[in-house]
């Protein structure tokens, strides 16, 4: 849960790094509150993960200001940020035991045995994996050892937890399953958890707030319904699940200007051709190009006027394969809610 006060814990303001002439990260200003879970959000190389790197002090920036916990963090080396870090490898040590891994950080801090075993204990039923500490981590899944990964990074009790794709080398079943043990963990720590990720499902599912980043910069910040049902640019309406952008003349056609518009793909109706659509919605007449089975719903390609095509999700609710695909080719007819067009501004 978000703290009441809002407070911010981790602050960007006008922040810049460079790599000679490269703009890794690039005039970034946000903030991350107290106890949320904030996520990151982008493709490979567009600035969120050297962001983490500079919350965690392993790098510093070239211009801006950061601050944790109302500090200026230029002057707090890493072990005095109160913050841990969870890598995608795990980077946990194959010559020591689940226990050790996980009190290693309590034992660098001279913390007693007793205190450090009673420590691991509650964080290894935290992420429930009680019973393993005698292990070594080659003896464990790869699911059970990024959950010791996390005890590890928890068990200092820091304020602000940064976790690098932390579910980038799980299957797509465990990663699900991961996603709904790092929220529920999350909540119940009432920590702050920095997430970067280049998953927009990943993003959606877990996040109270996110960041999109492209090349350095910040796109949009916002709630995940926010930034999926408003996006503010074409970049984030594409990155963000999958949308129609709609600009020129078939723009034109629809609402009578050029100016560009997102519609998401499950808004959209597709009716016989001729049908009539409801008053006040957005109508085109089309030609089914391309049709995508993916067992729970089937994603449509349709040629539109303009020069355009549009894609179209819907739920397969009784339709088969065989019903699906026998649509390839078919002249229809698209209507959607005109409420739903979001327009967007161009991205710089």
């Amino acid at each position: 849960m978000i703290g009441e006060a809002l407070i911010p814990v981790v602050r960007f303001v006008g922040v810049s790094r460079h790599f000679g002439s490269v703009r890794a990260v690039d005039e970034v200003t946000l903030d991350i509150l107290d106890g949320e879970f904030f996520s990151m959000l982008g493709p490979s190389g567009s600035g969120k993960t050297t962001c983490l790197r500079l919350i965690a002090g392993f790098d510093r920036p070239t211009s801006g200001r950061i601050e944790l916990h109302g500090l200026e963090a230029e002057r707090l080396p890493p072990y005095d940020r109160d913050v841990n870090t969870v890598f995608q490898d795990y980077a946990l040590f194959p010559h020591m035991t689940v226990g050790e891994n996980v009190a290693y950080g309590l034992r660098i801090r001279r913390v007693p045995r007793a205190e450090r075993a009673r420590r691991v204990a509650e964080m290894l039923d935290l992420v429930r994996l009680p019973g393993v500490a005698d292990r070594r981590p080659a003896q464990l899944s790869g699911g059970q050892r990024q959950r010791v990964a996390l005890a590890r990074a928890l068990v200092n009790r820091p304020r602000v937890l940064l976790l690098d794709e932390p579910l980038g080398a799980l299957d797509l079943k465990l990663r699900q399953q991961m996603q709904l043990e790092l929220k529920s963990i999350q909540e119940r720590l009432g920590i702050t958890f920095v997430h970067v990720t280049h998953d927009q499902e990943e993003a959606l599912a877990m996040s109270d707030r996110l960041a999109v980043f492209r090349s350095g910069r910040v796109e949009q910040v916002g709630t995940p319904a926010e930034v999926y049902e408003r996006p503010a640019t074409p970049f984030v309406a594409d990155f963000v699940g999958i949308s129609n952008i709609v600009e020129g003349a078939a723009a034109a056609l629809l609402t009578g200007s050029a100016a560009p518009f997102s519609i998401r793909p499950e808004k959209i109706r597709i009716l016989e051709a001729g049908a009539v659509a409801p008053e006040g919605a957005c109508a085109v007449d089309g030609r089914i190009q391309d049709v995508v089975y993916l067992g729970g719903h089937t994603r449509y390609r349709v040629a539109i006027g303009g020069g355009a095509t549009l894609t179209v999700v819907e739920q397969n609710r009784e339709a088969t394969a065989l019903d699906v695909h026998g649509a390839l080719g078919r002249g229809v007819r698209l209507s959607w809610p005109r409420a739903q067009n979001r327009l967007v501004r161009a991205t710089a």
